[in-house]
């Protein structure tokens, strides 16, 4: 029976809400119905930025003997070195290869001017000085006693383990303009929009389409984080898990993003180990068998 209640108020309903919502709906279709597989047979992961954490005036962290800024330049080097040395066909790029001080957004920059298709970012954990005051002696003032107190510092040297970090949600939007700009470049081709044929800048099917690539990187960089975990676990390290933070050096990425901390440089025997030959060579093979799984989940799942 004909409701001509509910088509008034389908007609008053907005020409351009409903064309926004039948535009996710279709988006949404084909994304739950492509093919990833032959998708993924096409896709090869290239490129890997390789970021030494902080460097030159950026260095005030330190264990007993070793500062973090060398320790990362030296772990960055040598995943480098070992990466090239057993995967054929794959470019390294690293953000420093010195003691030099390389602003934050300049790192995730180099990534994404070279459309790397993978970024990690080599750090060292601290645990923080904290400061207290404990009475040191008393004085007697108008006959009753008064304590002195004097100001200790102190740090936790028990404190152990990895974690690797991915930008958090609240960073999410700050990929946008990046991802932009990145896709910039197809208007420069010729016949674009036969190629790219249902992709047009600024309208609501190109935002929903921006939406799927952040939420892709961000869950591919939580894969690739938990492949990283569980690589420090099987080498018997301590497990301090996969994070969400607001982290600077991630937020701008166009690709699948982490940072590791390899290790405390406030515990004694992590410093060593993390500064040994045979420290070096765990936490690098490590990396590598999780950047290899990654890879090859990458390349034929995804």
């Amino acid at each position: 029976m004909f409701n001509q209640k509910r088509s008034k108020l389908v007609k008053n309903i907005p020409l351009m809400y409903l064309k926004n919502l039948l535009t996710l709906i279709i988006c949404l279709a084909l994304f739950n119905t492509i093919d990833n597989q032959a998708i993924a047979q096409e896709y090869k992961i290239k490129t890997i930025v390789i970021d030494a954490g902080h460097g030159g005036k950026d260095g005030a962290t330190h264990g007993v003997y070793s500062k973090e800024k060398d320790v990362a330049l030296k772990t960055a080097l040598n995943l480098g070195k070992a990466l090239q040395d057993s995967i054929k066909d794959i470019k390294i790029i690293y953000t420093r290869e010195t003691d030099v001080f390389i602003p934050l957004y300049e790192r995730i920059n180099i990534a994404n001017n070279a459309k790397a298709d993978l970024f990690i970012s080599i750090h060292l954990n601290d645990m923080p000085v904290r400061v207290s005051r404990v009475v040191d002696y008393y004085k007697k003032v108008k006959g009753r006693r008064v304590p002195v107190y004097r100001t200790i510092t102190s740090k936790s040297t028990s404190t152990r383990g990895t974690e690797t970090f991915v930008s958090g949600t609240g960073r999410l939007g700050e990929q946008d303009e990046v991802i932009k700009r990145e896709n910039a470049s197809m208007f420069l081709e010729d016949n674009y929009q036969k190629n790219y044929e249902g992709f047009i800048a600024n309208t609501p099917e190109n935002d929903i389409m921006l939406s799927i690539m952040k939420q892709t990187n961000r869950d591919r960089s939580l894969k690739f984080a938990s492949m990283l975990q569980q690589e420090y676990i099987s080498a018997g390290r301590i497990n301090r898990g996969v994070q969400e933070k607001s982290l600077a050096v991630l937020a701008r990425a166009s690709m699948p993003a982490v940072l590791t901390e390899i290790g405390f440089v406030s515990n004694a025997e992590e410093e060593d180990y993390m500064n040994s030959p045979e420290g070096q060579n765990e936490i690098v093979s490590g990396i590598i068998k999780a950047i290899k799984n990654y890879k090859r989940l990458a390349e034929t799942s995804f």
